[in-house]
């Protein structure tokens, strides 16, 4: 990704236009989807284990890990893509669980900080029915050795019958819109700094961690190589979004990044 991009991002979405995102605690009443545009759909999840495990106390707030970064990041994601690509875009973020009845009415879904997370038989029915059915899933936010098999362990009864694999360069969801060498890695705004390593610190996340300091696209892919499910390991592209007007270090740093990693992955699904 060239210093090129990043100023174009910028003068795009106009780094000094952050004051009127979502900063508050996201509170809405519940509408229907507009279904004649793509709705940002985030997978509602149960995690195992208590206080700092299942749900954890930041920012004043209490939150269960499915809602990580929820509703802010999502809805000020949805509002960048839509200034930065033709796709119409609801300019709201919703939620469903994997058992929802119009869950194939939603082309993708996102899923966020899953180191924790157990599903049901039903459930897991369910995500196997909607990705063989055409459905693509977005898995964000998890980092280490720990939370990556706890997600992988649900993923081999979804999809028993394929692997993971890290995706190189060369895959087109790096070059849909823009164009990366790498996956970048974007901290949540509370471990970032102009200092040392992106990596968050393994403190933070569950043991044993292992190495967390290169960020990864890792997939589960169909027949025709078409990806499934993207996991974007040892990376808070979330955050990146919802901290967007903390601060205009962090923004040009790290939200620009997440903006653009966002935008290649849904035009990546929107084409494939």
């Amino acid at each position: 990704m060239t210093r090129g991009l990043v100023a174009v991002l910028l003068a795009a979405i106009g780094a000094g236009s952050t004051s009127n995102l979502i900063t508050g605690d996201g509170g809405r009443a519940e509408q229907a989807p507009d279904l004649s545009k793509l709705n940002f759909v985030r997978v509602i999840y149960d995690s195992e284990g208590g206080m700092g495990e299942a749900y954890y106390i930041y920012d004043g707030r209490l939150w269960a890990r499915w809602e990580t970064d929820f509703p802010e990041g999502d809805d000020n994601f949805a509002k960048r893509l839509a200034q930065l690509t033709r796709i119409q875009v609801s300019r709201r973020a919703f939620s469903r669980m994997l058992t929802a009845s119009d869950l194939g009415d939603f082309p993708m879904l996102y899923m966020s900080d899953v180191g924790y997370m157990v599903l049901s038989r039903q459930e897991r029915s369910a995500l196997r029915r909607y990705l063989l059915n055409g459905g693509f899933l977005w898995v964000d936010d998890f980092w280490g050795d720990a939370e990556w098999q706890q997600f992988a362990n649900v993923m081999r009864d979804v999809l028993p019958e394929r692997q993971w694999q890290v995706l190189p360069a060369s895959n087109p969801v790096f070059k849909s819109v823009f164009e990366f060498d790498e996956l970048p890695q974007i901290p949540a705004l509370p471990f970032a700094s102009p200092f040392g390593s992106t990596a968050e610190p393994p403190g933070a996340h569950k043991l044993p961690t292992g190495s967390m300091e290169e960020a990864q696209m890792r997939a589960w892919l169909d027949d025709e190589g078409r990806i499934m499910v993207l996991a974007t390991h040892n990376t808070d592209v979330g955050d990146g979004w919802e901290r967007e007007a903390y601060g205009e270090w962090y923004f040009e740093t790290f939200s620009t990044k997440a903006y653009m990693v966002g935008t290649n992955v849904v035009v990546y699904a929107m084409l494939h």
